[in-house]
């Protein structure tokens, strides 16, 4: 099974290796046939804290790291 890839705007970089990534989803009302855009904030591992804040990246699904984290930045 393929893993899930995610396109989203780094929220914050304060802590060591971790990001937090929102993702923004748009998607069609199913009764009033609006579309509504909704966001999700996803923490993600960044090994070499290269990431700066308001950078759009990509992150990929992986194995659970810490608790919150099951996210990893991919470029």
């Amino acid at each position: 099974m393929p893993k899930r890839i995610l396109q989203g705007t780094v929220e914050k970089n304060s802590k060591d290796k971790t990001v937090l990534v929102r993702v923004l989803r748009t998607y069609m009302h199913p009764l009033y046939k609006k579309i509504v855009k909704s966001s999700k904030k996803y923490s993600a591992h960044d090994e070499t804290n290269s990431c700066k804040e308001g950078e759009v990246v990509k992150i990929q699904e992986t194995r659970p790291i810490s608790k919150s984290k099951s996210w990893v930045v991919i470029n």
